[in-house]
């Protein structure tokens, strides 16, 4: 049985935030790294991320059947949620201070996150280890985006002269 580490949801939300949107990134990645290696799939996760406008549809329904089939009662609207997320996604162009909405992007997430969680957690095909606390990468990628962030907040707050 495969080992997989699952993050809570309180963590994936931290990240997301201090990362400025690219822990989705790379949760996205890594669910399909996941179906490619469950599925036996002949697809490239990378290029699914990079052109993640394409796919992120079909990621949520793949997700939501994985789900269900493991006995998740819980659904969530795939492409209301891919609509949400385009749209936050398209509230970072507007003017200062309002570009700051598109943090939001990660709560329409995480009804997916959620839903890929339960069924890794409850499926008989793995071993799953619940992360207490983040790992040394996840602390260095929330120091880094933590001092961006405070930098992007000072530079909101001091007025130009």
């Amino acid at each position: 049985m495969e080992k997989i580490e699952l993050i809570s949801t309180r963590q994936f939300v931290i990240l997301c935030i201090l990362t400025f949107g690219l822990y989705e990134v790379w949760w996205i990645y890594k669910s399909w790294r996941f179906f490619r290696d469950k599925d036996n799939l002949d697809i490239l996760p990378v290029a699914r991320t990079l052109f993640s406008i394409f796919y992120l549809y079909a990621l949520f329904e793949k997700i939501q059947s994985y789900s269900k089939s493991v006995g998740n009662t819980k659904a969530f609207s795939s492409i209301g949620s891919f609509i949400a997320i385009l749209a936050m996604n398209l509230t970072g162009y507007l003017p200062d201070p309002f570009w700051l909405v598109s943090f939001l992007t990660f709560y329409f997430f995480i009804p997916a996150f959620e839903s890929l969680n339960f069924a890794i957690r409850y499926s008989s095909a793995f071993t799953v280890v619940e992360s207490e606390s983040f790992n040394t990468r996840q602390i260095i990628l929330m120091l880094v985006g933590g001092a961006f962030l405070l930098l992007v907040l000072i530079g909101l707050l001091v007025p130009l002269e």
